[in-house]
């Protein structure tokens, strides 16, 4: 049995729907009326469980997953200590940095930057020995320029709709963003050949 740590959401079903192609189904998932957090198809031999996004690194680095499917955004952030085995080149996006289009960086004061994203965001200006003032914010970052809170954000950017409704415009990318296959090491030893056969079939 193989334990897959499933994102909730939007990129779940995404996921889950290329899992079913690669003939890893489990049809009681569908149920959307459920409340049930763990998912079996024993004749499949798989086992889903549906977690934050944003927890999946931790599920599968402490091994209460075999695999799971976590964006690259989420990756980097937390750094979790695990195989990336495959580009799944679904929820393609792009972490970047945003904020109004007459935007001057003044390098006489730190940067105030808004974000989810904290480690990415020191990691980015570190490499370019910027000094910047991290704002962790949960929602609606971009508010924080519009009030004056921060010079800049850097979040996820998928159609760039919210930032043009906002008079934001993308100023630097950062890095751009897939959801990816990733494995527990102490798994990918002991269940190496059906993690490698789970692979294949996503590849195709």
């Amino acid at each position: 049995m193989i334990n897959v740590a499933l994102p909730k959401g939007r990129l779940g079903d995404q996921v889950y729907s290329i899992l079913e192609q690669a003939g890893y189904s489990c049809p009681e998932i569908l149920d959307k009326k459920s409340r049930k957090l763990v998912f079996e198809n024993k004749e499949k031999g798989v086992r889903y469980f549906c977690v934050k996004p944003t927890d999946v690194g931790v599920y599968v680095e402490r091994g209460a997953a075999d695999v799971g499917i976590a964006g690259k955004d989420i990756l980097l952030e937390y750094e979790p200590d695990v195989y990336e085995l495959l580009d799944l080149g679904i929820g393609k996006c792009r972490m970047c940095i945003a904020g109004y289009p007459d935007f001057y960086d003044d390098t006489d004061r730190p940067l105030r930057v808004a974000t989810k994203f904290p480690h990415i965001a020191r990691t980015y200006y570190g490499e370019q020995g910027r000094d910047i003032d991290i704002i962790k914010l949960h929602g609606s970052i971009e508010l924080a320029p519009i009030l004056k809170l921060a010079d800049v954000i850097c979040d996820i950017v998928e159609t760039g709709s919210t930032l043009k409704e906002n008079n934001l415009v993308v100023l630097e990318e950062v890095v751009p963003v897939s959801a990816r296959f990733i494995a527990n090491r102490v798994s990918w030893q002991f269940k190496h050949e059906e993690i490698v056969a789970m692979r294949k079939a996503l590849e195709q």
